[in-house]
């Protein structure tokens, strides 16, 4: 009998031999080298903790509130593509641990179930994750759905004119389900013997010539706030404001897009100073720790997000795995807290961190 993982990376093993290669690849791949993709979590381990003693931490408390919603943590469930890859259940699944555990999940465009289907799965508060597509329409009507099926915000995904390459999934000639939620309006089959069909399909449905002046035309769809994700640096941060977002997610889409992208943790805090406190900034990429978690609040992010590992809990044992995956990272997070010196999420602060930049600063 197999033992019970003990954090969330032992889900990542166990998935590896349950899934089908192709399938796992998917998942687990980044871009090209997969530079970034190793990077986002190993610059999390160049980062140390200056823990405060002395203080009474009999008390702890991980919540907090996100865009207004009262959350148990300042933890995310993010945008995947196609959970039933994973699991039979897919985002309903994932739908009912999040709101089990109170944390807002972003449904991925690329849901295998539907805008509907995932709202009335529970009642919880879900934000809704969005491409625009050069048919424009389609992209304007999942709006509608979403809002229309209670989802509390829009978050527009910015990095992505055209797919990263993915060696993985073309050397595996991934084939991508086709999704219900545009059933009627586009078909996901395409047929391609150069590689992934995945990124065929994309390659004739993502909308290239995207600018800014197109969050103006989102928001006049809709009365739900849109943040955008995908932010990288503080010149787009300070667009982001421009153009009137509601709030900014420092992320390098998991490192599938462009490798040798920065891990997202060296640059949170540049993106945080750019916005000056003006809006949320929310964090992505490469958190498997409740230290990471710690770490990202430190440098200003007001919630992270977490991606693969809720896959692999998903995949692993389903609506329970994914119950796992953030329980696990709740409680780290709280030890974590506990062990810095910190009562509250509010008491987490820059001065608990050094990072590589002040240590340079230190000798100098």
């Amino acid at each position: 009998m197999e033992a019970e993982p003990v954090n969330v990376s032992e889900f990542q093993e166990l998935v590896k031999l349950a899934l089908p290669k192709m399938y796992y690849d998917f998942y687990a791949g980044g871009a090209e080298d997969q530079h970034t993709l190793e990077e986002n979590v190993k610059a999390f381990q160049r980062i140390l903790i200056r823990p405060r003693v002395l203080i009474d931490v009999s008390r702890t408390d991980t919540s907090t509130t996100i865009m207004g919603y009262k959350t148990s943590a300042p933890i995310m469930i993010a945008p995947t593509a196609m959970h039933k890859l994973a699991h039979p259940e897919g985002e309903v699944a994932t739908a009912r641990a999040s709101a089990t555990a109170n944390v807002i999940m972003v449904l991925s465009f690329s849901s295998t179930c539907t805008i509907e289907e995932v709202a009335s799965s529970c009642n919880a508060v879900r934000f809704f994750q969005l491409y625009v597509y050069k048919r424009r329409e389609i992209s304007a009507f999942m709006v509608q759905r979403a809002e229309r099926n209670g989802f509390k915000a829009i978050i527009l995904t910015v990095d992505t004119p055209r797919l990263g390459r993915r060696e993985a999934d073309i050397k595996n000639k991934m084939v991508a389900p086709q999704l219900k939620n545009f059933e009627g309006l586009i078909s996901t089959e395409v047929n391609t013997d150069k590689g992934s069909n995945l990124e065929a399909f994309a390659s004739g449905v993502l909308n290239a010539s995207l600018c800014w002046k197109d969050i103006g035309w989102l928001k006049s769809i809709t009365s739900l706030p849109v943040l955008i994700k995908g932010v990288l640096t503080r010149e787009d941060a300070l667009r982001a404001l421009e153009v009137g977002v509601a709030g900014i997610i420092v992320s390098n889409h998991g490192a599938r897009q462009l490798d040798y992208s920065p891990a997202t943790i060296n640059v949170l805090e540049e993106v945080v100073v750019a916005v000056q406190g003006k809006i949320p900034v929310l964090f992505d990429g490469g958190v498997r720790r409740g230290t990471d978690i710690f770490k990202a609040l430190a440098l200003g992010a007001h919630a992270v997000m977490i991606g693969r590992p809720v896959i692999y809990g998903l995949a692993a044992k389903g609506e329970h795995g994914v119950s796992q995956v953030i329980n696990m990272l709740k409680d780290e997070l709280e030890l974590t807290m506990a062990l810095s010196g910190c009562c509250t999420v509010k008491d987490i602060s820059r001065s608990h961190l050094s990072t590589e930049i002040d240590r340079l600063h230190c000798r100098l």
